[in-house]
């Protein structure tokens, strides 16, 4: 595998995807409490359908990030809880979070500036 971020085998490019996905990361960072229940999840998530929750969770399942665990029952429990994997993510987005907070508002200044100038363009 490559290091080169613009080539599709790169571990790099990878991480980013991961990451890039608006509910991974979100996702992730809710479970960093411990197991979850995904009825839990959606009250605690603002936002989330529950379809988009199964799909982001099968998702993160299927890369190793999140284990699904199935309790005997009527009916059965389901939760999911972060895998050790999983966990070496939480740093990352607690950093990307820190940066959103510390910069968020340059970013939507920028970004309503950018929008009245093309509304007074088409004007």
């Amino acid at each position: 595998m490559t290091t080169d971020a613009f080539l599709s085998d790169c571990r790099a490019r990878l991480a980013f995807d991961l990451l890039s996905n608006t509910w991974n990361p979100v996702v992730l960072w809710a479970l960093r409490v411990g197991p979850r229940r995904p009825v839990e999840l959606r009250e605690q998530i603002g936002g989330i359908s529950s379809k988009v929750l199964t799909e982001t969770l099968r998702r993160l399942q299927s890369k190793g990030l999140v284990d699904r665990q199935t309790h005997p029952g009527a009916p059965p429990r389901v939760e999911y809880r972060l895998t050790t994997l999983g966990r070496t993510l939480l740093a990352p987005i607690d950093a990307v979070g820190a940066w959103a907070f510390e910069y968020g508002d340059e970013v939507m200044a920028a970004q309503e500036a950018e929008c009245a100038t093309t509304k007074s363009l088409a004007e």
